[in-house]
Order: structure tokens, then C-alpha cells, then sequence
């Protein structure tokens, strides 16, 4: 089950430094007029300051430390700590009043994934969700997400849930920045695609720490991030200085087939398209949907050509030799996952989409492996990488 924090008591009231001042002096017997004459401070800046009405200045403390032998450091500590509760409880009355923002995310589904802490008060998963995304209120995260909405080029994607969308994507973020990567090369990038191509028959957990390994070393952070109920998302490309780009992948589909072309298309936007653009593949659109947009079509062609040279694949379907051994050879002499071509094959309709299922790799994520019992402690600690496992027959 999902971690519950530890609370921490934080007082709903505000207690000025002044009382304890006026505690101090009324223990000794000093009258604030004394107080006043012994401080050199005016008697109404002590009568404010014993009010709560000013401030204890550092100069004030000093002066309160030779006067009544109290460290001028408690006095401070005394006033900033009164500030940032005051701050706080500002901040609380702030929250509280945006409490219906926080109905747009699905709150408890990030408890499950671990992404977030179980709590109790609202006020506390509102606080939880803005540390999330890093920002410090709704207002700073309408500014920012409406940006990147836009950034996205009001892809459907937004249109359903586009809270949920916004935390995908935000998730992906967070896991990029802790992937180290050297500054983006083209040439690189491409020459470890080709590598990573010779990899897509292999079983995931050979295939997963290189595909992020290879591309790092190109300036790509690649994340595996799984889906949020209701999102649709396949993969998400977006440049996140210029200098490092990041593919997001979302396994949804689960096959091999889906994993690989989502992949080759994401990298197809960063080799072919600018760097202040952003793409965001859901159903319906982007990934194998020839009729979406000019580049979504441009990063398509990209991806399944890069895995099956055309006029391979055209003379493979000429052939007219479709049946499952023939798929397995020709995918062999390809070098690539049998699966790969499969999906291709069923896509343009050279067969049925219910033939040959057998000779695609179905993938489960690290979330189901453990029943999705999240850890909130192990997640924050280490990260969410998405560990891939292959499903074997037995298990579909």
C-alpha cells in the first residue's frame, strides 16, 4: 500500500517574539520605558514590537542580547520563525481557496504509482501537487502549463483530460533531469539509433538500460513513464534546453511493435523537426495515423522506414509469402524484432490484425510486477524507471 507521511505539527496561529519579550522583561521587572531608555530604541518601537505590530531588526537584537543577556540569535530565530509562520499560514488561507483546482487531477492514481505521498487534508495534496511540478501556485502553474499546451500545438491530447496529461508529461520531467546526459549530437544520435535498432529482438532488460545508456551519450534522456488512466498516450518528444532532448515512452499497447515505432517516431521529431517544438503522441493521432499533421506523417515515414528499408518491405509484401516462418526469416535477415514486422504488416493491412499475435513481445510494467503496491520512500529515493517485462505465452 501506498506510504503515508508523517505528519508534522505546524500551528494554525502565530505567536510575535514580542510576548516572549514582555514575559522577559516583566521576570526581571523592567518596565518597556526602561527597556526603551536602555536599548536606545523609541518606547513606541518597543510597544510595537511587544504587540507584534514591528519587527525584531537584527540591530534590535544585538541590543536586547547586551541588555537582557539573551543571545541576539534567539531573538532572531524568534522573528523568523514568526515570519515564515505567518508566511505559511497566508499560504494556507491561499490553498484552501483553490482547493477545487486540485478535483482536475487524479490524485489518487498518483498515490498509486507512487509518484505522490498519501495525505489526508486537501490543503496537504494541493501543497504536494504544487512541489510536484515545481511550481509555487495555481496562477504560476496556469502561466506555465497553458505555455506548454500551446507548446504541444493544442494537440487532442489536452483536450480530454489535459490535468492528467500535464502530469504525465511533468513526471517525465522530473525523470529526465536526474539522466546525465553530453550535449546533443546529430550525428551521434543518429549512429546510436543504429545501434539501438540491433537491439529490439533482445529481451527488455538487456535492451532498456542501453537504449537509455546509448542515448544519453547523445544527448537524449530517454524515460519510460507509464500512462495515466483516460490519457491515451503513447510518447511525447520535447527539447528541454538546447542542448538535451527528451522521448518519453508510455508503453501503452504493451507489444513490442508499438514500443519500437513510438520510439524511432519520437527520435524522428527530434532529427527532423525544430528544437522549440514539442509533440505529444496519443490515440488517434501521431504514431501510425497518416492523417495527422504534415510532421506527425514526416516522423511516420521516419520510424518505419528506419526499421524496414521500403523496398525491402515492399519486395517482403510482393512476395506474397506472409505466413509466420517467412515473417520470422525475413525479420531475421532485417535484424530486428519479429514483432516489428508484424505490426507493420497488420497496420497497412497485408494481414489480419488478429494473425500472427504469437510473434509479437508484450511488455508489463514495473507497476504491475509489484501489483501496483507503490512506494512513495523507494520512488522519490530512486526514481521511477519503468522496468520492462517480457510476457511469455503462457502469461497472455
Amino acid at each position: 500500500m501506498a506510504r503515508v507521511e508523517k505528519s508534522v505539527f505546524k500551528p494554525n496561529y502565530a505567536v510575535p517574539p514580542g510576548e516572549t519579550l514582555k514575559e522577559t522583561i516583566e521576570a526581571i521587572g523592567m518596565t518597556q520605558a526602561e527597556l526603551s531608555q536602555r536599548t536606545g530604541r523609541p518606547k513606541k518601537t518597543i510597544n510595537e514590537i511587544i504587540k507584534g505590530k514591528a519587527a525584531i531588526t537584527p540591530d534590535t537584537a544585538i541590543q536586547l542580547e547586551k541588555v537582557l543577556g539573551v543571545p541576539a540569535s534567539f531573538w532572531n530565530n524568534l522573528e523568523r520563525n514568526y515570519q515564515e509562520t505567518l508566511a505559511r499560514l497566508r499560504e494556507e488561507g491561499n490553498l484552501q481557496s483553490q482547493i477545487k483546482w486540485l478535483k482536475d487531477f487524479p490524485f489518487s492514481d498518483l498515490v498509486k504509482k507512487g509518484w505522490l505521498p498519501k495525505l489526508k487534508s486537501d490543503v496537504e495534496k494541493l501543497r504536494a501537487l504544487l512541489n510536484f511540478f515545481g511550481v509555487a501556485g495555481v496562477s504560476e502553474w496556469k502561466a506555465i502549463w497553458e505555455n506548454k499546451e500551446l507548446a504541444y500545438r493544442k494537440s487532442p491530447a489536452f483536450q480530454g483530460k489535459p490535468a492528467a496529461v500535464a502530469t504525465w508529461l511533468r513526471k517525465g520531467e522530473v525523470e529526465a533531469l536526474q539522466i546525465e546526459c553530453k550535449p546533443f549530437s546529430e550525428r551521434a544520435f543518429r549512429d546510436a539509433l543504429k545501434r539501438i535498432r540491433g537491439l529490439t529482438w533482445e529481451s527488455s532488460d538487456v535492451f532498456e538500460p542501453e537504449i537509455k545508456g546509448l542515448s544519453a551519450e547523445a544527448g537524449v534522456a530517454v524515460v519510460f513513464v507509464p500512462e495515466l488512466p483516460g490519457t491515451h498516450l503513447y510518447g511525447a518528444t520535447r527539447w528541454l534546453g538546447p542542448a538535451k532532448a527528451l522521448i518519453q515512452l508510455s508503453l501503452r499497447g504493451k507489444t513490442d511493435d508499438h514500443l519500437w515505432f513510438t520510439f524511432f517516431h519520437e527520435a524522428g521529431h527530434l532529427l527532423l523537426h525544430g528544437k522549440k517544438e514539442a509533440f505529444i503522441e496519443a490515440r488517434g493521432e501521431g504514431c501510425r495515423d497518416m492523417g495527422g499533421s504534415e510532421k506527425e506523417q514526416e516522423a511516420n515515414r521516419f520510424a518505419q522506414d528506419f526499421l524496414i528499408p521500403p523496398d525491402k518491405y515492399h519486395a517482403f509484401v510482393e512476395a506474397d509469402q506472409l505466413s509466420e516462418p517467412f515473417i520470422r526469416k525475413f525479420a531475421e535477415q532485417l535484424g530486428i524484432a519479429a514483432g516489428i514486422v508484424v505490426g507493420r504488416l497488420q497496420h497497412e493491412k497485408a494481414i489480419p490484425f488478429s494473425a500472427v499475435n504469437r510473434l509479437k513481445k508484450r511488455f508489463k510494467s514495473g507497476e504491475e510486477n509489484k501489483s501496483r503496491k507503490a512506494n512513495y520512500r523507494s520512488e522519490k529515493k530512486k526514481g521511477s524507471s519503468l522496468r520492462l517485462t517480457y510476457v511469455d505465452s503462457s502469461e497472455r
